[in-house]
């Protein structure tokens, strides 16, 4: 079979349900023999930082491959920084790019997109990939395909292909099934049965999900670990959404000083925590306050376990799950109880200004009448402000921080899935990816976007309030929303907010832009404790001193 048909084959059996891309000349052929192929729908957008983030956000939420496709340099540079993002953030992200064919790599010009050599975007790609492979070879690109394929599922992290544009129609072998990931059963037995004996000795066991929870399809598999132990569970910060319409609700999301001091509490007071999936970054745990003592903690992730000073290499988080179920009992002295959430709610209609906890209890509000929806977030206080959202799933770079992320990640969840999808995005973000929007009528989809206006980044600002650049003036986005097809609200006062929202979540066939003006300085409680906490964290490290 040709090598596109090959391609598209081993990439839907991994789980890829749709390509996301941007065509040019050296990608042309391959875009050609995908839309040709016809086995994945291919959508394309109208800038490759959208690509990456559309294709990243699909993968999140269907545990399978998000594939992002693009021409040589101009576009595959392009990618680059979603790529890096996915890597961070561990999202199986496959990148297909088309390259130079043998006639221009042989002609002795520079050719154009082409960087300082030739090769620079595969070694680039190298660094922020799990596996990459240049496709030019008949006998060996059906075993390369596999291999790169089989590293994204296995390491839930990008991998990048390339694809010389006169390669495309080569004859090449059926690409093999995905290999099993090897896992050595002894190994993984004795650290469930070390694992589960540090948790039975325990008095306060807590355990936390994070996000190779998802990567992994596991959730099912967690929910059923903790009703089993009757441990309670709660998600780190980047983990926010996981376990959603499983048996075993989270009592909340971990967030140290920022966040309820009652899941603080629980989680650092703990005896014995078993982080499942959860990455060791400063957004999840810098605000501690360093009250997490590692000594106490199991950690399962990237493949190995530690548990306290020694470590079980190659234990996948998948097979520790199933050792430890086999072995699983009620943990005498636990209780899964539920802590009472308050979440923000009863929105007061009123004239008053929009603060951003307004936001969460109006979308709050409009959840509970009209029912919940999956999310998508980009960074600054409209992801703090998602942790007043009622538990519902949710895809944000909680890590890495890429901006942009929100509205291509919304595109690519409801292109990915099929459900309508609610989008959170500030201003300083929304200029840089919002114009995707006018790309959703082509591509058949409405999501809801809340734009919070505070005409700067404010999130940089409240760490430096005096600078003038954090200053980004404002602009009439329901105007352009409505030049692109969409219908656009702006919303002044508490009382337009839920008129809007309730509005924009029974109109369909359409996407719907809701401009929030926010006074400058207006910011989430979260957002705020999260910043102090911050400023604390800096005051408490000592300066290095000048050599």
């Amino acid at each position: 079979m040709r090598l596109v048909e090959a391609l598209t084959a081993a990439l839907r059996e991994r789980g890829a349900g749709c390509i996301f891309g941007i065509p040019g000349d050296f990608a042309l052929p391959l875009f050609d023999g995908l839309v040709a192929q016809g086995d994945l729908p291919v959508h394309t957008l109208a800038h490759e930082p959208s690509v990456g983030f559309a294709a990243d956000a699909a993968a999140r939420y269907t545990s399978g491959l998000g594939v992002a496709a693009v021409t040589y340099g101009a576009g595959g540079f392009n990618i680059v920084n979603a790529t890096a993002g996915a890597y961070a953030e561990k999202s199986p992200l496959v990148v297909i790019s088309g390259a130079p064919g043998e006639a221009e790599c042989a002609s002795g010009l520079l050719v154009h997109h082409q960087g300082p050599r030739l090769d620079s975007q595969m070694r680039v790609f190298a660094e922020i990939t799990a596996a990459s492979a240049r496709l030019d070879d008949p006998r060996t690109a059906a075993a390369e395909i596999r291999r790169v394929l089989d590293a994204a599922l296995h390491d839930a992290r990008p991998v990048y292909l390339e694809i010389p544009r006169d390669r495309v129609g080569m004859r090449i072998g059926r690409v093999p099934p995905p290999a099993p990931l090897g896992v050595d059963e002894e190994a993984v037995a004795d650290c469930a049965e070390e694992v589960m004996d540090r948790l039975a000795r325990a008095r306060r066991p807590v355990l936390m999900v994070g996000v190779e929870v998802r990567r992994y399809g596991l959730e099912a598999r967690v929910a059923e670990l903790a009703r089993r132990l009757r441990i309670p569970v709660v998600t780190s910060f980047m983990g926010r959404g996981l376990m959603t319409g499983t048996q075993v609700q989270p009592v909340g999301t971990y967030l140290g000083l920022a966040g309820d001091p009652r899941i603080s509490r629980l989680v650092e007071e703990s005896d014995a925590l078993l982080l499942l999936g959860v990455i060791l970054s400063d957004t999840n745990f810098a605000v501690s306050a360093g009250r997490l003592d590692l000594r106490r903690v199991i950690h399962a992730f990237d493949r190995r376990v530690r548990v306290a000073h020694h470590i079980y290499p190659e234990v996948p988080l998948m097979a520790l799950v199933e050792g430890l179920l086999e072995r699983a009992r009620p943990l005498e002295g636990v209780g899964m109880a539920p802590l009472p959430v308050d979440w923000p709610r009863g929105l007061v209609a009123d004239e008053e200004p929009v603060t951003p906890v307004d936001i969460a209890r109006a979308i709050n509000d409009a959840f509970a009448r009209h029912g919940p929806m999956p999310m998508t977030a980009d960074v600054g206080d409209c992801l703090f402000t998602a942790m007043d959202i009622a538990h519902t799933e949710l895809a944000a770079p909680g890590y890495y921080a890429g901006m942009g992320f929100g509205v291509p990640a919304g595109i690519g969840v409801q292109l990915a899935t099929g459900r309508r999808t609610l989008v959170l995005v500030g201003d300083g973000a929304f200029q840089m990816t919002g114009m995707e929007l006018a790309g959703c009528g082509r591509l058949g989809i409405d999501p809801v976007v809340v734009l919070f206006d505070n005409a700067g980044w404010e999130m940089l600002r409240v760490f430096d309030p005096e600078a003038p650049f954090n200053d980004l003036g404002s602009m009439d986005w329901a105007a352009l929303a409505r030049a692109l097809g969409g219908d656009g609200y702006t919303i002044r006062c508490r009382r337009e907010l839920r008129e809007a929202l309730d509005a924009a979540l029974t109109t369909r066939g359409r996407f719907q832009l809701l401009h929030v003006r926010l006074k400058p300085g207006a910011i989430s409680p979260t957002l705020a404790r999260f910043v102090e906490a911050q400023k604390r964290a800096r005051r408490r490290r000592p300066e290095r001193r000048a050599a």
